[in-house]
């Protein structure tokens, strides 16, 4: 007997919140069967912020990012994507997502192997930890940058 209630899908980005790759993911995903979407956005510290208080800046660079790619989101996905800003360091904002609002699954999307600060942390496996089933979406690189 199928659940009536529709799964519910963390989106774990930053950088590449609005790539082909996470919006293919995204459209694959919700193909699947019914399922609600939530993009959460680490609010990322930077310079001195990443030692002395990475809490205490605000979160314009994350909003930003939730305003380029939740309309992307929303038409791969085909429904409403919720957008949070979350904890600057990306694990303990998952782990506050899936305690506070309960989620079914998480896909994360990071850079490319060479310059992704999430694989090297091996931030998929660890959230893999807290008992969801975890699929990673790797952004393409650019064969030549833009002008």
């Amino acid at each position: 007997m199928e659940s009536s209630t529709p799964t519910r899908v963390l989106v774990v980005a930053h950088r590449t919140a609005a790539t082909p790759a996470l919006l293919d993911a995204v459209r694959e995903r919700a193909a699947r069967g019914p399922c609600t979407f939530t993009l959460l956005v680490p609010n990322a510290a930077h310079g001195l912020h990443r030692v002395v208080d990475a809490e205490d800046q605000d979160a314009d660079e994350a909003q930003a990012v939730l305003e380029l790619a939740l309309p992307l989101l929303e038409e791969a996905a085909g429904t409403p994507v919720e957008g949070i800003v979350g904890d600057p360091e990306p694990l303990n904002a998952v782990q506050d997502a899936v305690n506070l609002r309960g989620f079914d699954e998480i896909i994360v999307s990071t850079l490319p192997a060479r310059v992704s600060r999430w694989l090297k942390l091996d931030l998929p496996s660890k959230i893999g930890g807290l008992g969801l089933p975890v699929t990673t979406v790797t952004a393409k690189e650019r064969s030549a940058a833009p002008a």
